[in-house]
């Protein structure tokens, strides 16, 4: 298929709900989407106005200065030492790089697209844009011959569920088997909340635990929207096999797709200062805290959700249904079914609304339980 076949974007089924929502005499609470509402960390607006004589193109590896920040913060907060300049390369945003992976690796008609079963869209979009085919599959023995490159999303979005080490070595030696790419989006492995994830570093898929001695055919995907509220700079990288990131870099000289180097400069920055990503955490923690109990006063009951900036939560009965009673109260979330077809009567509500928003949300929620 092309990317001109494929279907309206599924959030546009949503409007109708949206409307009834706004109808609420104190106004809408939109937990629908996680897009950031605190502010970008000044130090990082600095940063990026520091190097708007931006006047020389970018290069396609990435300036050294961000690849550095990239190699430096693996090691401090993730536990992966030894990374080089081969190993790590800057991206315009992690859902661009998502959808065009499969493309970039020269997947196409006959491969396989493994992804989670409560999964991001975007995994099977980049899946069917490339020409392969999308398989959801949580557990690596049901894992098809054929399967080229498989996701894996910890902590998950929606689900917030978190891989441990032993999961994750389980991938990698089952994709070592049948000759797969992993490509692991880690992107909100700050956001730690139930034990132990509270106190313990989330693990990635270069952790020396799960990749063992060797890199090859493992990618960690990693974004500053979310710790850093970058949303709106397309802040993201990168790490991994040296092969992989050189076959990226190889196809970026053709296609250009370099982020701004006034936006690798900000994102040096932000990935250097630990204190405002754990300022913002705490602010994600308060709203959980205030959200959750809420929800379940109200008869939902939270499942996993134990990372991550969602909620994943259900009353039992069909997703739609769900969603009416929410708008009913001004609260807008987001439908299990839009992450696939295996959780028909979750919904998905996120912590970046407001903290008025959220005590509004929460208020609201207890006035029915």
């Amino acid at each position: 298929m092309s990317i001109n076949d494929l279907d309206d974007y599924p959030w546009d089924k949503v409007t109708p709900y949206r409307e009834r929502a706004a109808q609420h005499a104190d106004g809408i609470c939109d937990l629908s989407i996680g897009s950031p509402t605190d502010p970008t960390p000044r130090i990082i607006r600095d940063a990026l106005v520091e190097a708007t004589d931006a006047h020389a193109y970018p290069t396609a590896a990435g300036s050294a200065e961000v690849r550095t920040a990239i190699r430096e913060w693996y090691e401090r907060r993730r536990g992966v030492a030894g990374l080089t300049d081969a190993n790590v390369i800057p991206t315009i945003g992690s859902k661009e790089l998502v959808a065009l992976l499969p493309t970039l690796l020269g997947l196409s008609a006959g491969d396989v697209v493994v992804h989670p079963r409560a999964a991001y869209p975007t995994y099977e979009v980049g899946a069917r844009v490339a020409g392969a085919t999308p398989a959801a599959a949580d557990d690596p023995d049901g894992w098809p011959e054929g399967t080229k490159l498989v996701w894996i999303n910890s902590p998950g979005n929606p689900d917030g569920r978190v891989r441990d080490a032993d999961e994750l070595r389980r991938a990698v030696v089952r994709a070592r088997e049948i000759g797969a790419v992993i490509a692991s989006d880690e992107c909100y492995a700050e956001l730690g909340w139930d034990a132990p994830w509270d106190a313990e570093r989330i693990p990635s898929i270069l952790d020396p635990r799960v990749a063992g001695a060797s890199r090859a055919n493992l990618l960690s995907v990693y974004s500053l929207s979310k710790q850093s509220n970058l949303a709106g700079y397309r802040a993201a990288f990168v790490a991994g096999c040296s092969r992989l990131i050189g076959q990226l870099l190889r196809n970026r000289k053709h296609l250009g797709l370099m982020p701004p180097a006034p936006v690798q400069h900000a994102m040096s920055v932000a990935l250097g200062d630990d204190e405002h990503v754990d300022r913002q955490r705490e602010v994600y923690r308060r709203r959980r805290d205030e959200l959750k109990p809420a929800l379940e006063s109200a008869g939902f009951r939270i499942d996993g959700s134990e990372a991550g900036l969602y909620l994943w939560t259900t009353e039992g009965q069909d997703a739609w249904a769900s969603m009416a009673r929410l708008a009913d109260l001004g609260i807008l979330a987001g439908p299990g079914v839009f992450y696939g077809d295996f959780h028909p009567q979750h919904v998905r509500l996120s912590l970046t609304a407001s903290d008025e928003r959220i005590r509004a949300a929460a208020r609201r929620l207890r006035s029915v339980s």
